[in-house]
């Protein structure tokens, strides 16, 4: 090897690089030219010696300081790599990262910024690429409060500065293009804070992390061949009869114990959904996050699938797969908050990146998670992109927003002087109201089909308004807690609590609703379904046919949680798969909730919502309510006893038929049915008609005239 020697010094950046404490390391480490000579410096803090080879010629480098080698020769030079033999022996070769800088658009940081780079996770993160045709992987992070920045992985021995980042025109966004990673390179950001302390963070904008424990992130390619085209192009998904089926993938079902993976799990899901005829599925948070028994609703990583169940290519076949047998997917997402896991989010680059500082806006009381500073463009882009990623990459067709009453109101579960009103003293949270709409506006403008949902519980007006917040749907909790509350009272004192099934109508306009059903109502003491009802297991069965029927009939889209499908008898427990055993002995249930699902879907009448009109809601020494459905009869009878004779109004004289009875044989009923229904001339309920039924007990009746 030719050895030639030269020391040009720039002290304190210098100093800076070898001492993990700079933003520039491009201006010490790379090629530069200076007095006349070409110098190219390395910082190889393992290495033993070091070298530069330069069209298949090899100049050895020389040890400056603490491990910061230098070359310097009179000839230009072009393309080159740098070598080096640390105490092993082992010898690595790469082309210099510090001689890529031109990595980043002057727009896109503009746009971050703003705000306004909506799909910011193709700027940020790791992604793998190439530049002057070396390929490797360009790494982009926001910490514009770091001391330092740098990658750290298997690739560098997980050594902090050794591949520190570049602070691109001090906009606080470091990247680095590192020449020769490949895909599945494991890595994290090493981050230093302006008080020394130096953290191992995952990636913000990972696609993919490692199984937990571990909590580093992993390089793929987004890539993915979708067979789901004529889904996608179908302008009808989302539109007209939505019925969710909700469930938490990793304990719906199990094999010894252990979680399906995506790609096991899509057969057999499939097959359940379309024998249950839901339009879509509705997963709890697949983002990655630490722990199981918080459901997925304390996320990390907000672009990347949990790695339980396998790898994004897995998960985009799951969803693949769903949408060529036609059943939507829609995941449910935690944009409220973040948890305090020290390699996540939290106090990213030593600050309060992404939360508010102040405890009394930036902490939630009742989860002790960190709140999101919706009032910051940089956040405002992480967020949205987040939504976006999941649309475009993922082919998501519908996001459920949890805990929105939480975002909108500062003194969300706060008692008087833990919170901080706005400008005008008031309660709402302008800037987090302000990013939800501006959320919904740009998902609405974009992607015509995709739907956005609230779980909100408050009386905030226009949730769902186009002139509001914008979602598409809001969680109808009113309707939910009422309903539940009616069900389990105990039938013979049912009547005097009537109003509260009938007073839902009166709020069932106020906004665009589903009817939720969800995990939150049987969980912690809530009890299953089955488990509300009152009465024995045979009274219990009846009450909860009695109740998917009216579900079903009342205004709004449906959503129903797993194991509510055949009646299971315990409550949800995340860490163990559904009572499956007990499937056989219900699956009565489960056929009526297939047939509910047929009806739903076939029929105009129960999908326009507006087509509701009360027959009568004021009979409550029988308990019994009717209403119709564009031209269908929906009547419910909540006690024990069979009504014989029952008379109720129609509008039309002629035949009638019963479409749908709870207690068909067919639904493990007594067979009470209505045959050869015919109108009398008799007016009743202010219509000039009437027809005589017999309500079995604890029973609904559909009836349509022929």
């Amino acid at each position: 090897m030719k050895k030639i020697y030269l020391i040009i010094m720039h002290d304190t950046e210098t100093n800076q690089v070898i001492n993990f404490n700079g933003q520039h390391p491009e201006n010490i480490l790379g090629l530069h030219f200076e007095n006349n000579k070409y110098i190219i410096r390395a910082y190889l803090p393992i290495a033993q010696e070091a070298w530069i080879e330069i069209e298949g010629q090899s100049f050895s480098m020389h040890e400056l300081t603490n491990k910061l080698f230098v070359y310097s020769g009179e000839n230009k030079i072009g393309s080159y790599k740098i070598s080096y033999r640390d105490e092993s022996g082992y010898i690595n070769t790469f082309y210099d990262p510090y001689n890529f800088v031109d990595l980043l658009s002057d727009y896109d940081l503009y746009l971050f910024r703003r705000g306004e780079l909506y799909q910011s996770y193709k700027t940020f993160g790791a992604h793998l690429t190439s530049y002057n045709k070396v390929n490797g992987v360009r790494f982009v992070v926001w910490a514009p409060n770091a001391k330092a920045v740098s990658v750290v992985g298997n690739f560098n021995h997980w050594i902090s500065g050794m591949n520190p980042m570049m602070n691109i025109n001090d906009s606080g966004i470091f990247a680095l293009f590192i020449p020769g990673l490949i895909e599945n390179e494991v890595y994290k950001y090493s981050i230093k804070s302006k008080n020394d302390i130096i953290k191992m963070k995952t990636d913000p904008f990972a696609f993919y992390n490692e199984k937990r424990p571990r909590t580093s992130s992993i390089v793929v390619n987004n890539e993915y061949k979708w067979s789901d085209t004529s889904w996608i192009n179908n302008n009808k998904r989302n539109k007209g009869a939505i019925s969710i089926y909700e469930m938490h993938l990793g304990s719906w079902i199990k094999k010894n114990n252990e979680f399906y993976t995506y790609r096991e799990i899509a057969e057999p899901l499939i097959n359940y959904i379309k024998k249950l005829k839901f339009t879509h599925v509705e997963f709890l948070p697949l983002t990655e996050y630490p722990l199981d028994i918080s459901w997925g609703y304390q996320a990390i990583n907000y672009f990347s699938p949990t790695s339980r169940y396998g790898n994004p290519e897995d998960f985009k076949y799951l969803i693949n797969e769903l949408h060529k047998n036609n059943i939507g997917v829609i995941m449910d997402f935690v944009e409220a908050h973040f948890p305090d896991d020290d390699y996540g989010l939290s106090m990213f680059d030593g600050t309060h990146l992404f939360d508010y500082s102040d405890p009394r806006k930036g902490k939630t009381p009742d989860w002790g998670t960190n709140i999101f500073d919706f009032g910051k463009n940089e956040v405002r882009s992480f967020l949205i992109s987040a939504v976006i990623f999941w649309i475009d990459v993922y082919h998501i067709d519908g996001i459920r927003m949890d805990a929105v009453t939480s975002m909108i109101y500062l003194d969300f579960s706060r008692k008087p002087g833990e919170w901080i009103p706005n400008i005008y003293g008031k309660n709402e949270n302008l800037e987090a109201i302000s990013f939800l709409t501006e959320l919904n506006h740009t998902v609405h403008n974009h992607y015509k089909n995709v739907v956005t949902i609230a779980e909100e519980s408050s009386s905030y007006n226009g949730i769902t308004s186009k002139n509001g917040m914008d979602f598409n749907y809001k969680w109808n909790m009113g309707w939910m807690h009422d309903t539940l509350d009616f069900f389990s009272t105990d039938p013979l004192y049912r009547k005097f609590r009537i109003s509260n099934l009938t007073f839902t109508i009166v709020y069932a306009y106020s906004e665009k609703y589903i009817l939720p059903i969800s995990h939150d109502e049987v969980v912690y003491g809530k009890k299953s379904l089955f488990s509300k009802m009152p009465g024995n297991d045979e009274l219990k069965f009846k009450n909860i046919k009695l109740f998917l029927s009216y579900m079903f009939a009342y205004p709004g889209k449906k959503l129903l949680f797993m194991g509510s499908e055949f009646g299971q008898k315990e409550e949800w427990d995340v860490l163990n798969e559904l009572h499956w055993e007990e499937f056989k002995n219900n699956e009565k249930i489960f056929k009526l909730l297939s047939d509910l699902n047929e009806l739903y879907r076939n029929n105009g009448d129960f999908i326009n919502d507006d087509d509701f009109s009360w027959v009568d809601f004021n009979d409550k020494i029988n308990t019994v309510i009717s209403f119709m459905r564009g031209n269908i009869l929906c009547v419910f009878n909540f006690t024990p006893v069979i009504r014989e004779n029952y008379c109720i109004g129609v509008d039309l004289s002629g035949k009638y038929k019963e479409i749908l009875n709870t207690d068909d044989i067919q639904y493990n009923g007594s067979g009470i049915l209505n045959k050869d229904i015919i109108s009398k001339n008799h007016s009743m309920h202010n219509k000039n008609n009437s027809i005589e039924i017999t309500l079995p007990s604890l029973g609904a009746i559909f009836i349509k005239r022929c």
